[in-house]
């Protein structure tokens, strides 16, 4: 793979990236106390938090043979969770656009991400931007997006642009997960913004954890499983990869049915 792009704006400008452990769980901050991602130590490559598992319900829409040779990319590096689950556990080729050069070294250092490879990579630059390069278009199975300020208040981009640029970036049987999370955030508007770029009728979505992340999943090609299949398929990608899909059967719904 080619090295790293950088067109991330100075370090000075970026806010400061800081670690803290809580027993067995490390978590990463960006100057503030809110938790921008967490590791459990002795199981650095296991998804910690409930809404990062969730984030990975496109499988289900998939052919589990065929994961291995998909291609996964994160919007919104945090502790690299989700970079780090594609590439070691389901053995994808992983992309990962982060605008600030600090997360990427402490994830390096603190959160056992690994050198860029050949079948993993870290982009350092503005995703916005990143994703209109026509050399993403098309190429992605996996999109994840989990971009917040370093208060957590609300989305950095939530536009009906962006999720079109996002929709483009994906495969025809593509799926795009977004994390909802954010005291000033509004689900309603963010969910009509997907709409218009994806179509209704193309968008799922999770009930609210306890902490309060809504993940919606939005497919570039609307698919409907009915719930029998929808728990074999669940029951599948548990038995696989150890997700605990039990309750994904109940909570994973089309928004319009």
């Amino acid at each position: 793979m080619a090295s790293p792009r950088s067109t991330a704006p100075a370090r000075a400008e970026l806010p400061e990236v800081s670690v803290s452990d809580d027993g067995e769980v490390r978590h990463l901050h960006l100057g503030t106390p809110w938790i921008q991602g967490s590791m459990r130590i002795a199981a650095p490559f296991d998804l910690e938090l409930e809404y990062i598992q969730r984030m990975m319900a496109w499988l289900v829409f998939v052919d589990p043979a065929s994961v291995s040779g998909r291609h996964a990319m994160q919007l919104g590096l945090g502790a690299g969770a989700i970079t780090k689950f594609c590439h070691k556990k389901l053995r994808m080729c992983a992309t990962a656009i982060e605008l600030n050069p600090q997360v990427l070294a402490v994830c390096r250092a603190w959160f056992k991400l690994p050198p860029d490879g050949p079948k993993l990579r870290v982009v350092l630059a503005d995703a916005a931007e990143e994703i209109r390069d026509p050399m993403w278009r098309g190429t992605v199975d996996a999109l994840a997006v989990d971009l917040y300020d370093h208060q957590a208040a609300a989305p950095v981009l939530d536009s009906t642009e962006f999720y079109a640029d996002c929709r483009a970036l994906l495969t025809e049987d593509g799926c795009m997960a977004v994390n909802l999370f954010g005291r000033s955030s509004s689900f309603a508007q963010s969910v009509e913004k997907m709409a218009t770029a994806f179509g209704e009728d193309a968008l799922w979505a999770f009930k609210p954890t306890r902490e309060g992340n809504t993940v919606v999943l939005a497919q570039r090609t609307r698919t409907r499983p009915k719930r029998a299949e929808l728990a074999q398929r669940c029951a599948a990608v548990q038995e696989r990869w150890g997700l605990p899909t039990a309750r994904w059967v109940n909570g994973l719904r089309p928004l319009v049915a």
